[in-house]
């Protein structure tokens, strides 16, 4: 008896996770299985269909944000941008119960303004903060959860590569996603600022306010420091954010704009040499290569899956269920959370959203408020063991920090943010209202 097409999607699907399971290289994995699934159920004509993916994909202007906003991400990490706001509010809270952790957060929530890179803030953030919190003699897990997850904001918060991303895959405007994202982040971040502080309060063995021979001696001296960090960085993000969302320039071209402000900015604090702007550039395009390569790859996947009748068979049988949406949106978002566990970002974003768009389309469900749980949610991912993977960043950086008391940090601020996800999906209008203000 012959296979229906439909059939073999579900076997492509199950083919998948289990080679993802197993360890292969995601990128090369869907070609090879779309092209061979494909071949088995349309023929010949699967090579035309990857032919044309590749090409429309290729034309999709906004992708050219995403190795620009890279660049200024990792050009800004070389310029020491991060341990001069670091230093800063170090000497703003050094009186505070928790000086450190604070600094930190505040540090971090400014930063991801700044990058989407989730391993270059949490690289930096522990290279900086660990010594300093070791010496202070903090608390090892709540130190870990608070560098891990403040580093981790950069993946949400605009201008955020993944939403850049996410946009075009759900066919959602990039500036409209940029302003949604931006209540949410800040909720995250103020989350986390609230449970250190109290916990600090309550304990103030986790995190005591620094010795006074490490406090500043000088008001000038706090002024200095903050105004060399925040006025350069503010000035970046308003001429790139601010003209993006003013609607004077595409994501692109601010992204262009943003980069190129990196740029200046660190040869004016003369970090800019040969080989900054070679480590830079070659970060820059190891990230984005590795991205954009899973984009086309899993582009051409979904179209061999869609082409096979299974995506919409699946829509067909969730649509059946006749559950209410927000029932739907929690069963979707269980899905992506535990998927968030084996997958880096780009391939849930690139591979299962596709497939849950039809669902959450046919449901008459807002796309840009459905975008914005599924970043929250991913976000949230990078702090879920077993394979969290800013638990590793950490590590690296901090090899003396056991991994067991890293995972319990982490693990209370993935508690956070799932009450942050909760937060957008029972209160839409968190992620809704600033769009609809500022963009109609």
């Amino acid at each position: 008896m012959a296979m229906s097409p439909e059939t073999l999607g579900f076997i492509l699907l199950g083919a998948l996770l289990t080679v993802i399971f197993v360890g292969f290289p995601i990128a090369f994995t869907l070609i090879i299985l779309g092209v061979v699934f494909g071949y088995i159920g349309l023929g010949g004509k699967v090579f035309y269909l990857m032919y044309f993916q590749t090409l429309g994909l290729m034309k999709e202007e906004t992708l050219a944000a995403v190795p620009l906003f890279i660049f200024m991400g990792h050009l800004l990490e070389q310029a020491g941008l991060m341990e001069r706001l670091f230093k800063a509010f170090q000497f703003i809270f050094a009186s505070v119960k928790g000086s450190l952790f604070l600094g930190v957060l505040v540090t971090a929530t400014l930063f991801a303004t700044a990058t989407g890179i989730i391993g270059a803030s949490v690289t930096v953030i522990g290279l900086l903060a660990a010594p300093a919190m070791v010496k202070s003699r903090y608390d090892v897990a709540l130190s870990a959860g608070v560098i891990t997850a403040g580093g981790c904001l950069g993946i949400l918060i605009p201008p955020s590569v993944m939403l850049v991303i996410l946009g075009p895959v759900l066919g959602v405007s990039v500036v409209r996603l940029f302003v949604a994202a931006i209540i949410p982040g800040l909720i995250l971040s103020a989350l986390f600022i609230g449970y250190t502080v109290i916990r600090c309060q309550l304990n103030p063995s986790l995190g005591p306010p620094l010795p006074p021979e490490q406090r500043p001696t000088s008001s000038a001296e706090i002024l200095r420091e903050l105004f060399s960090g925040i006025i350069p960085l503010a000035a970046i993000i308003f001429a790139a954010l601010g003209s993006i969302i003013a609607g004077m320039a595409t994501p692109t071209e601010g992204a262009a704009m943003a980069s190129t402000g990196a740029l200046v900015l660190t040869a004016l604090y003369r970090r800019l040499t040969w080989e900054t702007l070679r480590a830079a550039s070659l970060k820059t395009l190891r990230t984005s290569s590795m991205i954009l390569f899973l984009a086309v790859a899993s582009n051409i996947y979904g179209a061999i899956f869609a082409r096979l009748g299974t995506a919409t068979l699946i829509t067909k049988t969730m649509l059946s269920f006749a559950v209410p949406p927000l029932v739907m949106i929690f069963i979707l978002m269980a899905v992506i959370f535990i998927l968030g566990w084996p997958l880096e970002w780009p391939a849930i974003i690139l591979i299962f959203v596709p497939i849950f768009y039809p669902v959450v389309d046919g449901m008459g469900l807002d796309l840009v408020w459905f975008a914005t749980l599924v970043a929250v949610n991913l976000q949230t991912a990078f702090l879920s063991p077993p394979v969290a993977m800013a638990a590793y960043y950490l590590k690296g950086v901090a090899p003396d920090w056991d991994l067991m008391k890293i995972y319990r940090g982490m693990f209370q601020f993935m508690i956070l943010q799932v009450i942050g996800l909760l937060i957008v999906i029972f209160f839409p209008s968190v992620a809704l209202w600033l769009p609809k203000l500022l963009l109609g």
